[in-house]
Protein backbone atom coordinates (compact mmCIF):
# COMPACT_ATOMS: atom_id res chain seq x y z
CA UNK A 1 0.00 0.00 0.00
CA UNK A 2 2.96 2.31 0.42
CA UNK A 3 4.88 1.48 -2.29
CA UNK A 4 1.27 2.31 -4.36
CA UNK A 5 0.63 5.77 -2.50
CA UNK A 6 4.35 6.27 -3.16
CA UNK A 7 4.02 5.59 -6.85
CA UNK A 8 0.62 7.94 -6.86
CA UNK A 9 2.74 11.17 -5.38
CA UNK A 10 5.17 10.50 -8.09
CA UNK A 11 4.12 13.41 -10.35
CA UNK A 12 4.00 12.31 -13.85
CA UNK A 13 6.06 13.49 -17.00
CA UNK A 14 3.02 14.73 -19.18
CA UNK A 15 1.93 16.86 -16.15
CA UNK A 16 5.46 18.82 -16.83
CA UNK A 17 4.08 19.91 -20.26
CA UNK A 18 1.38 21.49 -18.75
CA UNK A 19 2.99 24.98 -18.42
CA UNK A 20 3.21 28.24 -21.22
CA UNK A 21 6.68 27.48 -22.63
CA UNK A 22 5.77 24.24 -23.68
CA UNK A 23 2.24 25.13 -24.94
CA UNK A 24 3.97 27.55 -27.46
CA UNK A 25 6.65 25.23 -28.71
CA UNK A 26 4.15 22.63 -29.12
CA UNK A 27 1.98 24.82 -31.16
CA UNK A 28 5.57 26.21 -33.10
CA UNK A 29 6.21 22.45 -33.54
CA UNK A 30 2.55 21.74 -35.07
CA UNK A 31 2.44 24.65 -37.20
CA UNK A 32 5.70 23.77 -38.59
CA UNK A 33 5.02 20.49 -39.33
CA UNK A 34 1.61 21.51 -40.96
CA UNK A 35 3.62 23.73 -43.23
CA UNK A 36 5.98 21.07 -44.51
CA UNK A 37 3.11 18.53 -45.33
CA UNK A 38 1.66 21.44 -47.11
CA UNK A 39 4.33 22.90 -48.95
CA UNK A 40 5.38 18.84 -49.74
CA UNK A 41 2.00 18.72 -50.81
CA UNK A 42 2.06 21.81 -53.24
CA UNK A 43 5.68 20.55 -54.28
CA UNK A 44 3.88 17.29 -55.89
CA UNK A 45 1.07 18.54 -57.35
CA UNK A 46 1.98 22.37 -58.42
CA UNK A 47 4.44 21.23 -61.01
CA UNK A 48 6.03 24.47 -60.57
CA UNK A 49 9.99 25.05 -59.80
CA UNK A 50 10.76 27.33 -57.40
CA UNK A 51 14.40 27.96 -56.21
CA UNK A 52 13.53 28.67 -52.82
CA UNK A 53 10.38 25.54 -52.04
CA UNK A 54 13.16 23.64 -51.25
CA UNK A 55 15.14 26.04 -48.94
CA UNK A 56 11.84 26.68 -46.76
CA UNK A 57 10.97 23.21 -46.67
CA UNK A 58 14.05 21.15 -45.94
CA UNK A 59 15.99 23.71 -43.83
CA UNK A 60 14.31 26.83 -42.72
CA UNK A 61 10.74 24.86 -41.19
CA UNK A 62 12.38 22.08 -39.70
CA UNK A 63 14.84 24.37 -37.80
CA UNK A 64 11.80 26.63 -36.67
CA UNK A 65 10.14 22.56 -35.64
CA UNK A 66 13.68 21.75 -33.78
CA UNK A 67 13.55 25.21 -31.79
CA UNK A 68 9.61 24.52 -30.98
CA UNK A 69 10.85 20.85 -29.98
CA UNK A 70 13.29 22.91 -27.47
CA UNK A 71 10.64 25.04 -26.49
CA UNK A 72 8.50 22.13 -25.28
CA UNK A 73 12.16 20.73 -23.05
CA UNK A 74 13.12 23.98 -22.14
CA UNK A 75 9.61 24.85 -20.10
CA UNK A 76 9.40 21.31 -18.98
CA UNK A 77 12.55 21.93 -17.18
CA UNK A 78 11.39 25.07 -15.50
CA UNK A 79 8.08 23.35 -14.51
CA UNK A 80 9.97 20.83 -13.07
CA UNK A 81 12.30 23.37 -11.50
CA UNK A 82 9.51 25.73 -10.61
CA UNK A 83 7.69 22.32 -8.75
CA UNK A 84 10.36 21.24 -6.80
CA UNK A 85 10.77 24.63 -5.46
CA UNK A 86 7.27 25.03 -4.40
CA UNK A 87 5.69 21.66 -3.76
CA UNK A 88 6.75 19.00 -1.20
CA UNK A 89 5.60 16.12 -3.30
CA UNK A 90 8.50 13.81 -5.03
CA UNK A 91 9.80 14.66 -8.37
CA UNK A 92 10.88 11.18 -9.90
CA UNK A 93 14.18 11.49 -11.19
CA UNK A 94 13.81 9.92 -14.38
CA UNK A 95 10.05 9.22 -16.45
CA UNK A 96 8.83 6.07 -14.96
CA UNK A 97 8.48 3.20 -17.39
CA UNK A 98 6.14 0.43 -16.18
CA UNK A 99 4.69 -1.66 -18.51
CA UNK A 100 2.71 -3.27 -16.43
CA UNK A 101 0.45 -0.32 -15.96
CA UNK A 102 -1.78 -0.04 -19.15
CA UNK A 103 -1.84 4.05 -19.33
CA UNK A 104 2.26 3.99 -19.26
CA UNK A 105 2.67 1.39 -21.67
CA UNK A 106 0.04 3.07 -24.17
CA UNK A 107 1.75 6.29 -23.59
CA UNK A 108 5.27 4.29 -24.31
CA UNK A 109 3.71 2.69 -27.44
CA UNK A 110 2.82 5.97 -28.72
CA UNK A 111 5.94 8.00 -28.18
CA UNK A 112 8.21 5.29 -29.56
CA UNK A 113 5.94 4.99 -32.59
CA UNK A 114 5.93 9.28 -32.91
CA UNK A 115 10.04 8.99 -32.48
CA UNK A 116 10.17 6.32 -35.02
CA UNK A 117 8.01 8.65 -37.88
CA UNK A 118 10.32 11.87 -36.95
CA UNK A 119 13.40 10.11 -37.52
CA UNK A 120 11.98 8.86 -40.44
CA UNK A 121 10.93 12.25 -41.55
CA UNK A 122 14.06 13.77 -40.06
CA UNK A 123 16.27 11.42 -42.31
CA UNK A 124 14.10 12.32 -45.13
CA UNK A 125 14.11 15.34 -44.99
CA UNK A 126 18.08 15.75 -44.20
CA UNK A 127 18.41 13.94 -47.02
CA UNK A 128 16.49 16.65 -49.10
CA UNK A 129 18.34 19.79 -47.73
CA UNK A 130 21.85 18.22 -48.31
CA UNK A 131 20.56 17.24 -51.79
CA UNK A 132 19.14 20.91 -52.39
CA UNK A 133 21.99 22.35 -50.84
CA UNK A 134 24.44 20.98 -53.50
CA UNK A 135 21.80 21.52 -56.13
CA UNK A 136 22.48 24.38 -59.14
CA UNK A 137 19.21 25.85 -58.46
CA UNK A 138 20.56 26.47 -54.56
CA UNK A 139 24.54 27.46 -55.80
CA UNK A 140 22.76 29.90 -58.48
CA UNK A 141 19.32 30.97 -57.28
CA UNK A 142 19.07 30.50 -53.48
CA UNK A 143 21.23 34.36 -53.00
CA UNK A 144 19.86 35.42 -56.57
CA UNK A 145 21.43 39.20 -56.62
CA UNK A 146 24.76 38.11 -56.14
CA UNK A 147 25.32 34.97 -57.86
CA UNK A 148 23.06 36.30 -60.92
CA UNK A 149 25.73 37.28 -63.46
CA UNK A 150 28.12 33.83 -62.52
CA UNK A 151 24.57 31.66 -62.54
CA UNK A 152 23.06 33.25 -66.10
CA UNK A 153 26.54 33.38 -67.46
CA UNK A 154 26.63 29.73 -66.56
CA UNK A 155 23.77 28.59 -68.27
CA UNK A 156 25.04 29.82 -71.58
CA UNK A 157 28.13 27.90 -71.29
CA UNK A 158 29.36 24.42 -72.75
CA UNK A 159 29.66 23.52 -68.96
CA UNK A 160 25.68 23.95 -68.17
CA UNK A 161 24.86 20.41 -67.63
CA UNK A 162 27.86 19.90 -64.98
CA UNK A 163 26.70 20.93 -61.01
CA UNK A 164 28.52 23.86 -59.46
CA UNK A 165 29.74 21.41 -56.94
CA UNK A 166 31.44 19.04 -59.01
CA UNK A 167 34.01 22.29 -59.17
CA UNK A 168 33.52 24.18 -56.34
CA UNK A 169 32.59 21.80 -53.67
CA UNK A 170 33.81 18.26 -54.59
CA UNK A 171 33.16 15.12 -52.94
CA UNK A 172 33.04 13.46 -49.40
CA UNK A 173 32.20 14.48 -45.95
CA UNK A 174 35.23 16.76 -45.58
CA UNK A 175 34.58 19.01 -48.31
CA UNK A 176 30.82 19.35 -48.21
CA UNK A 177 31.06 20.92 -44.17
CA UNK A 178 34.04 23.06 -44.94
CA UNK A 179 32.14 24.87 -48.07
CA UNK A 180 29.17 24.87 -45.98
CA UNK A 181 30.96 26.52 -42.76
CA UNK A 182 32.44 29.52 -46.04
CA UNK A 183 28.83 29.78 -46.82
CA UNK A 184 28.01 30.82 -43.39
CA UNK A 185 30.47 33.76 -44.02
CA UNK A 186 29.07 34.49 -47.30
CA UNK A 187 25.89 34.44 -46.18
CA UNK A 188 26.49 36.64 -43.39
CA UNK A 189 27.39 38.87 -46.51
CA UNK A 190 24.40 38.83 -48.46
CA UNK A 191 21.94 39.56 -45.51
CA UNK A 192 23.95 42.51 -43.84
CA UNK A 193 24.64 43.60 -48.12
CA UNK A 194 28.12 43.35 -47.28
CA UNK A 195 29.80 41.39 -50.21
CA UNK A 196 32.39 42.21 -53.32
CA UNK A 197 30.48 43.88 -56.78
CA UNK A 198 31.63 42.26 -58.60
CA UNK A 199 32.50 39.14 -57.49
CA UNK A 200 36.29 38.53 -57.13
CA UNK A 201 38.17 36.00 -59.44
CA UNK A 202 40.13 33.93 -59.39
CA UNK A 203 38.65 31.73 -56.45
CA UNK A 204 41.71 30.87 -54.33
CA UNK A 205 40.33 28.05 -52.69
CA UNK A 206 39.64 26.79 -56.11
CA UNK A 207 40.03 22.50 -55.97
CA UNK A 208 42.70 21.90 -58.98
CA UNK A 209 42.70 20.35 -62.20
CA UNK A 210 43.47 17.32 -61.62
CA UNK A 211 40.45 16.56 -58.97
CA UNK A 212 37.55 18.81 -61.40
CA UNK A 213 38.94 19.21 -65.05
CA UNK A 214 40.39 16.02 -65.57
CA UNK A 215 37.83 14.12 -64.86
CA UNK A 216 36.03 14.62 -68.07
CA UNK A 217 39.18 15.95 -69.91
CA UNK A 218 42.00 13.60 -69.78
CA UNK A 219 45.45 15.27 -70.15
CA UNK A 220 47.47 12.31 -71.26
CA UNK A 221 45.05 11.94 -74.20
CA UNK A 222 45.12 15.66 -75.79
CA UNK A 223 47.17 15.45 -79.12
CA UNK A 224 46.29 16.92 -82.56
CA UNK A 225 45.76 20.24 -84.24
CA UNK A 226 42.47 21.72 -84.24
CA UNK A 227 40.59 24.44 -87.15
CA UNK A 228 39.57 27.02 -86.49
CA UNK A 229 37.33 30.08 -87.72
CA UNK A 230 37.45 33.44 -87.03
CA UNK A 231 34.69 36.12 -88.60
CA UNK A 232 35.03 39.39 -87.42
CA UNK A 233 32.47 41.71 -89.26
CA UNK A 234 33.93 45.37 -89.55
CA UNK A 235 32.36 49.15 -88.10
CA UNK A 236 31.03 50.31 -91.85
CA UNK A 237 27.83 50.46 -93.52
CA UNK A 238 28.26 47.06 -94.58
CA UNK A 239 29.12 45.02 -91.81
CA UNK A 240 32.14 43.80 -93.93
CA UNK A 241 33.15 40.22 -93.47
CA UNK A 242 37.32 39.84 -91.95
CA UNK A 243 37.72 36.08 -91.87
CA UNK A 244 40.71 34.42 -90.59
CA UNK A 245 41.12 30.41 -90.72
CA UNK A 246 44.16 29.04 -88.37
CA UNK A 247 45.41 25.74 -87.14
CA UNK A 248 45.69 25.66 -83.50
CA UNK A 249 48.26 23.28 -82.02
CA UNK A 250 46.49 21.81 -79.42
CA UNK A 251 49.17 19.29 -78.88
CA UNK A 252 49.74 17.60 -75.57
CA UNK A 253 52.35 15.93 -73.72
CA UNK A 254 52.51 12.23 -74.09
CA UNK A 255 54.62 10.93 -76.67
CA UNK A 256 52.01 7.86 -77.06
CA UNK A 257 49.26 9.83 -79.03
CA UNK A 258 51.45 12.35 -81.12
CA UNK A 259 54.51 14.66 -81.01
CA UNK A 260 54.95 16.75 -77.41
CA UNK A 261 54.08 20.55 -77.89
CA UNK A 262 51.42 22.68 -78.68
CA UNK A 263 49.45 24.54 -76.26
CA UNK A 264 49.02 21.96 -74.08
CA UNK A 265 52.67 21.38 -73.60
CA UNK A 266 51.77 23.17 -70.60
CA UNK A 267 49.92 20.34 -69.38
CA UNK A 268 52.57 17.51 -69.86
CA UNK A 269 52.83 15.59 -67.06
CA UNK A 270 56.34 15.46 -67.26
CA UNK A 271 56.74 18.99 -66.89
CA UNK A 272 56.23 21.33 -63.48
CA UNK A 273 55.66 25.05 -64.34
CA UNK A 274 55.40 27.33 -61.35
CA UNK A 275 54.64 31.07 -61.42
CA UNK A 276 54.46 33.65 -58.67
CA UNK A 277 51.50 36.60 -59.54
CA UNK A 278 52.03 39.80 -58.23
CA UNK A 279 48.24 40.92 -58.36
CA UNK A 280 45.32 38.97 -57.33
CA UNK A 281 43.86 38.30 -60.49
CA UNK A 282 47.13 36.61 -61.65
CA UNK A 283 47.54 38.92 -64.58
CA UNK A 284 51.14 40.34 -63.82
CA UNK A 285 53.45 37.04 -63.92
CA UNK A 286 57.14 38.19 -62.52
CA UNK A 287 58.60 35.10 -62.16
CA UNK A 288 58.31 31.66 -63.95
CA UNK A 289 60.33 28.12 -63.03
CA UNK A 290 60.14 25.46 -65.02
CA UNK A 291 61.19 21.52 -64.11
CA UNK A 292 61.61 19.24 -66.69
CA UNK A 293 61.45 15.28 -66.82
CA UNK A 294 65.27 15.03 -65.99
CA UNK A 295 64.58 17.73 -63.02
CA UNK A 296 66.49 20.53 -64.56
CA UNK A 297 65.08 23.62 -62.85
CA UNK A 298 64.98 27.04 -65.55
CA UNK A 299 63.61 29.91 -63.62
CA UNK A 300 62.68 32.99 -66.01
CA UNK A 301 62.19 36.42 -64.39
CA UNK A 302 60.87 39.84 -66.16
CA UNK A 303 64.03 41.75 -67.00
CA UNK A 304 63.06 45.09 -65.47
CA UNK A 305 61.39 42.98 -62.91
CA UNK A 306 64.52 40.83 -61.65
CA UNK A 307 63.16 39.54 -57.81
CA UNK A 308 65.68 38.75 -55.04
CA UNK A 309 65.69 35.56 -53.66
CA UNK A 310 63.73 36.72 -50.75
CA UNK A 311 61.05 37.92 -51.86
CA UNK A 312 60.74 34.38 -54.49
CA UNK A 313 61.18 32.70 -51.33
CA UNK A 314 58.98 34.57 -49.49
CA UNK A 315 55.71 34.75 -52.60
CA UNK A 316 53.01 32.67 -52.90
CA UNK A 317 53.81 30.03 -55.61
CA UNK A 318 51.31 28.45 -58.23
CA UNK A 319 51.64 25.20 -60.38
CA UNK A 320 49.71 25.64 -63.45
CA UNK A 321 46.96 23.76 -64.42
CA UNK A 322 44.15 23.96 -66.40
CA UNK A 323 42.45 27.45 -65.18
CA UNK A 324 45.16 29.25 -65.68
CA UNK A 325 44.32 29.41 -69.55
CA UNK A 326 40.69 28.31 -69.25
CA UNK A 327 40.06 31.05 -66.60
CA UNK A 328 36.56 31.26 -67.49
CA UNK A 329 34.80 27.70 -68.26
CA UNK A 330 31.85 27.87 -66.56
CA UNK A 331 31.19 31.96 -67.03
CA UNK A 332 32.58 33.29 -69.48
CA UNK A 333 31.16 36.96 -70.16
CA UNK A 334 31.63 37.74 -73.77
CA UNK A 335 33.09 41.08 -74.90
CA UNK A 336 30.53 43.04 -76.83
CA UNK A 337 32.23 42.63 -80.44
CA UNK A 338 32.95 39.05 -79.48
CA UNK A 339 28.84 38.61 -78.79
CA UNK A 340 27.76 41.15 -81.63
CA UNK A 341 30.50 38.71 -83.92
CA UNK A 342 28.65 35.50 -82.48
CA UNK A 343 24.73 36.71 -83.70
CA UNK A 344 25.69 38.34 -87.28
CA UNK A 345 27.36 34.66 -87.67
CA UNK A 346 24.60 32.92 -86.82
CA UNK A 347 21.85 35.44 -88.16
CA UNK A 348 20.63 36.54 -85.40
CA UNK A 349 21.33 40.04 -86.28
CA UNK A 350 20.85 40.69 -89.42
CA UNK A 351 23.97 41.22 -91.34
CA UNK A 352 22.19 43.38 -94.20
CA UNK A 353 20.97 46.17 -91.58
CA UNK A 354 23.69 49.35 -92.31
CA UNK A 355 25.86 49.77 -89.37
CA UNK A 356 24.20 47.22 -87.31
CA UNK A 357 28.04 46.16 -86.00
CA UNK A 358 28.76 49.20 -84.82
CA UNK A 359 25.99 50.26 -83.35
CA UNK A 360 25.22 46.95 -81.72
CA UNK A 361 28.46 47.86 -79.68
CA UNK A 362 27.81 50.92 -79.41
CA UNK A 363 24.86 50.16 -77.09
CA UNK A 364 26.42 47.21 -75.01
CA UNK A 365 29.14 48.89 -74.59
CA UNK A 366 27.49 52.15 -73.03
CA UNK A 367 27.30 52.49 -68.90
CA UNK A 368 23.73 51.77 -67.48
CA UNK A 369 22.82 52.01 -63.90
CA UNK A 370 20.91 48.47 -64.41
CA UNK A 371 19.51 45.94 -66.29
CA UNK A 372 15.85 47.73 -66.73
CA UNK A 373 17.65 50.64 -67.85
CA UNK A 374 19.52 48.91 -70.67
CA UNK A 375 16.68 47.36 -72.26
CA UNK A 376 14.76 50.41 -72.58
CA UNK A 377 17.88 52.40 -73.24
CA UNK A 378 18.58 49.90 -76.25
CA UNK A 379 15.26 49.91 -77.73
CA UNK A 380 15.02 53.93 -77.62
CA UNK A 381 18.82 54.01 -79.47
CA UNK A 382 18.44 51.74 -82.16
CA UNK A 383 14.42 52.86 -82.66
CA UNK A 384 15.89 56.32 -82.92
CA UNK A 385 18.93 55.99 -85.04
CA UNK A 386 17.38 53.74 -88.26
CA UNK A 387 13.88 55.50 -88.24
CA UNK A 388 16.02 58.84 -88.45
CA UNK A 389 18.13 57.47 -91.06
CA UNK A 390 16.99 54.07 -92.31
CA UNK A 391 13.11 53.78 -92.23
CA UNK A 392 13.11 51.23 -94.86
CA UNK A 393 14.59 48.82 -92.78
CA UNK A 394 12.43 49.06 -89.68
CA UNK A 395 11.65 45.73 -90.18
CA UNK A 396 14.68 44.08 -89.17
CA UNK A 397 15.41 46.49 -85.92
CA UNK A 398 13.11 45.06 -84.13
CA UNK A 399 14.65 41.65 -84.19
CA UNK A 400 17.80 43.30 -83.66
CA UNK A 401 17.05 45.15 -80.65
CA UNK A 402 15.22 41.33 -78.88
CA UNK A 403 18.40 39.90 -79.81
CA UNK A 404 21.01 42.75 -78.51
CA UNK A 405 18.71 43.00 -75.14
CA UNK A 406 19.22 38.79 -75.17
CA UNK A 407 22.63 39.56 -74.95
CA UNK A 408 22.80 42.33 -72.56
CA UNK A 409 21.26 40.13 -70.05
CA UNK A 410 23.53 37.36 -70.65
CA UNK A 411 26.51 39.13 -70.00
CA UNK A 412 26.24 42.35 -68.91
CA UNK A 413 24.92 42.98 -64.85
CA UNK A 414 25.57 46.27 -63.88
CA UNK A 415 24.55 46.19 -60.22
CA UNK A 416 27.24 43.46 -59.80
CA UNK A 417 29.31 45.82 -62.00
CA UNK A 418 30.24 42.32 -63.90
CA UNK A 419 31.37 42.16 -67.30
CA UNK A 420 34.07 41.00 -69.79
CA UNK A 421 36.29 43.46 -68.62
CA UNK A 422 36.37 43.09 -65.33
CA UNK A 423 36.54 38.95 -65.76
CA UNK A 424 39.36 38.58 -67.88
CA UNK A 425 39.37 34.63 -70.19
CA UNK A 426 42.81 34.09 -70.63
CA UNK A 427 42.28 31.66 -73.37
CA UNK A 428 44.07 33.55 -76.56
CA UNK A 429 45.52 37.34 -76.23
CA UNK A 430 42.52 39.06 -77.82
CA UNK A 431 40.76 41.53 -75.60
CA UNK A 432 43.06 40.47 -72.34
CA UNK A 433 47.54 39.42 -71.87
CA UNK A 434 46.17 35.78 -71.70
CA UNK A 435 49.23 34.22 -73.22
CA UNK A 436 51.61 37.39 -73.59
CA UNK A 437 51.46 37.10 -69.35
CA UNK A 438 54.78 34.81 -69.85
CA UNK A 439 54.99 34.82 -73.36
CA UNK A 440 55.72 38.62 -74.04
CA UNK A 441 59.57 38.00 -74.84
CA UNK A 442 60.25 39.62 -72.18
CA UNK A 443 60.68 36.29 -69.48
CA UNK A 444 64.50 35.68 -69.37
CA UNK A 445 66.69 33.17 -67.88
CA UNK A 446 70.39 33.33 -66.13
CA UNK A 447 71.76 31.51 -68.79
CA UNK A 448 69.87 34.09 -71.54
CA UNK A 449 66.84 31.97 -72.35
CA UNK A 450 63.58 33.92 -72.63
CA UNK A 451 60.16 32.79 -73.27
CA UNK A 452 59.00 32.62 -76.90
CA UNK A 453 56.47 35.06 -77.89
CA UNK A 454 56.30 33.98 -81.77
CA UNK A 455 52.45 33.50 -83.43
CA UNK A 456 53.67 29.91 -84.67
CA UNK A 457 54.38 28.33 -81.59
CA UNK A 458 50.11 27.99 -80.68
CA UNK A 459 48.89 28.50 -83.83
CA UNK A 460 49.72 28.51 -87.90
CA UNK A 461 47.75 31.11 -90.37
CA UNK A 462 45.61 29.12 -93.42
CA UNK A 463 44.52 32.11 -95.13
CA UNK A 464 43.45 35.98 -94.44
CA UNK A 465 40.01 36.83 -95.81
CA UNK A 466 38.96 41.00 -96.36
CA UNK A 467 37.23 42.71 -98.66
CA UNK A 468 36.57 39.60 -100.96
CA UNK A 469 39.54 39.01 -101.01
CA UNK A 470 41.96 36.21 -99.89
CA UNK A 471 45.44 35.99 -98.97
CA UNK A 472 47.51 32.74 -98.19
CA UNK A 473 49.74 33.33 -95.01
CA UNK A 474 53.35 33.44 -95.75
CA UNK A 475 54.79 30.71 -93.39
CA UNK A 476 51.89 30.43 -91.18
CA UNK A 477 52.06 34.19 -90.12
CA UNK A 478 49.60 36.22 -89.23
CA UNK A 479 49.27 39.65 -91.20
CA UNK A 480 47.51 42.31 -89.54
CA UNK A 481 44.88 43.64 -92.14
CA UNK A 482 46.22 47.32 -90.86
CA UNK A 483 50.08 47.95 -91.82
CA UNK A 484 50.79 49.07 -88.05
CA UNK A 485 54.56 49.91 -88.91
CA UNK A 486 56.59 50.17 -85.55
CA UNK A 487 53.94 49.08 -83.48
CA UNK A 488 53.94 45.65 -85.04
CA UNK A 489 55.56 44.40 -81.56
CA UNK A 490 52.72 45.63 -79.06
CA UNK A 491 50.02 43.16 -77.78
CA UNK A 492 46.95 42.61 -79.49
CA UNK A 493 44.87 44.00 -75.90
CA UNK A 494 46.78 47.61 -76.68
CA UNK A 495 44.40 48.26 -79.22
CA UNK A 496 41.46 45.85 -79.07
CA UNK A 497 39.67 46.15 -76.11
CA UNK A 498 36.61 44.44 -76.95
CA UNK A 499 34.26 47.60 -76.88
CA UNK A 500 34.97 49.54 -79.44
CA UNK A 501 37.26 49.96 -82.78
CA UNK A 502 40.91 51.42 -82.29
CA UNK A 503 40.60 55.27 -81.65
CA UNK A 504 43.80 57.07 -81.99
CA UNK A 505 45.17 58.84 -78.67
CA UNK A 506 45.56 61.72 -80.34
CA UNK A 507 42.17 63.41 -82.42
CA UNK A 508 44.07 62.71 -85.81
CA UNK A 509 40.22 63.23 -86.94
CA UNK A 510 39.28 60.42 -90.02
CA UNK A 511 42.06 58.52 -90.55
CA UNK A 512 40.48 54.84 -91.93
CA UNK A 513 42.09 55.79 -94.88
CA UNK A 514 45.63 55.71 -93.81
CA UNK A 515 47.63 53.01 -92.98
CA UNK A 516 49.36 53.14 -89.11
CA UNK A 517 52.88 52.52 -91.36
CA UNK A 518 52.17 56.21 -93.31
CA UNK A 519 53.45 57.50 -89.69
CA UNK A 520 54.74 54.76 -88.11
CA UNK A 521 57.76 53.58 -90.03
CA UNK A 522 58.87 50.50 -89.41
CA UNK A 523 62.19 49.81 -87.77
CA UNK A 524 64.95 47.57 -88.84
CA UNK A 525 64.79 44.28 -87.92
CA UNK A 526 61.20 44.01 -87.01
CA UNK A 527 59.78 41.22 -88.77
CA UNK A 528 56.76 40.00 -86.85
CA UNK A 529 53.50 40.66 -89.02
CA UNK A 530 50.78 40.59 -85.36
Amino acid sequence: MDNERSEMDVIKLPGLMRNYVSFVGMAIAAASFTSIVLLLLIELTSGIENPYTDLVTFILIPSVMVFGFALVAGGMLLERRRRRGKSAEEIAAYPIIDLNDPVRRRRLLVFVSLAFAFLFLSAFGSYRAYEYTESVTFCGQACHDVMKPEFVAYNASPHAKIRCVECHVGGGAEAYFRAKFSGMRQLYGVVTGHYNRPVMTPVHNMRSADATCQNCHWQEKFHGDKLRVFNHYGFDEKNTLSQTRMTIKVGGGDPSNGPVGGIHWHMNVNNKVEFIASDERRQIIPWVRLTDASGRVTEYTVRDKVMSGADIAAASKRSMDCIDCHSRPAHNYLSPMEAVDRSLDAGRLDVRLPFIKAKAVEVLSADYATNDDAVRAIADTLNSYYSANYPQQMASVGPAIAELQQIYQTYFFPEMRTNWSTHFNNIGHYNSLGCFRCHDGQHFSNDGKVIRNDCNICHATIDQTAGGITAVAENGAFRHPVNLGDKNTWQCAACHKGDRTFKHPLDLGDISRFQCAECHKPQPGTTRTW
